[in-house]
């Protein structure tokens, strides 16, 4: 009995760490790892996305630049109420190396999508999301959701949900102030949870029959 009593306390230690590792890393539908957890310092995964007129797009030509990579939808209320001030950030900051890139992540016509824009006084590049790029970049599923790259092509922050106009700047200004040159830190488990500080998501509606909370 006490024999079987250390296996299974051996069986429920590692099925706990694999589930660490997997809070922390996983894989997207192509194979490739996609960002969880704490990724900071870790390099944003390159992308080539199409602009509302069918151009080319790909991250990697901003290097040297500091990006802010926002997911959003047209039927996402809070990604409208942010939209305005990446207006006047990206002619705030364009000069100092800012880039703004709105990834759309709705099924509506490009020509819809343009329209909305439009009407909102968008100035920045707006691109046609994918299944691919929303699993790269940990499987988005909250909207709004930002990225902020720094010059050398690392993540220096993210924030998910609609904050503050003040936060958003904040991390503009951190991921300019970046060295091109600076180094990248590998996407691995160890790090990822040596390093992990997990920031407050806001809270989302109970599931359905969900008695938990």
């Amino acid at each position: 009995m006490r024999r079987n009593a250390l296996v299974f306390v051996a069986l429920t230690v590692a099925v706990l760490a694999m589930l660490a590792s997997g809070k922390y890393l996983d894989k997207s539908r192509g194979g490739q790892l996609r960002l969880i957890g704490d990724i900071k310092g870790v390099a944003a995964p390159d992308f080539t996305l199409l602009t509302l007129d069918g151009q080319k797009v790909k991250l990697s030509d901003y290097r040297g630049k500091a990006v802010l990579l926002n997911f959003w939808a047209t039927w996402c209320p809070p990604c409208k109420v942010e939209m305005p001030w990446f207006v006047d950030l990206q002619k705030q900051y364009s000069r100092d190396g800012l880039v703004v890139l709105g990834v759309a992540m709705d099924d509506s016509e490009p020509a819809q999508i343009a329209k909305f824009a439009t009407d909102l006084g968008v100035n920045y590049t707006v691109l046609l999301g994918t299944d691919k790029v929303s699993d790269d970049y940990g499987d988005v599923q909250y909207l709004p959701t930002t990225f902020f790259i720094g010059r050398n092509g690392a993540i220096v922050d993210k924030l998910t949900g609609l904050l503050d106009r003040k936060d958003i700047e904040d991390s503009v200004k951190k991921a300019l102030a970046t060295d091109p040159g600076g180094p990248l830190r590998p996407l691995t488990v160890q790090q990822n949870q040596a390093k992990a500080q997990p920031r407050t998501i806001p809270p989302q509606p109970p599931t359905p029959g969900d008695t938990s909370r």
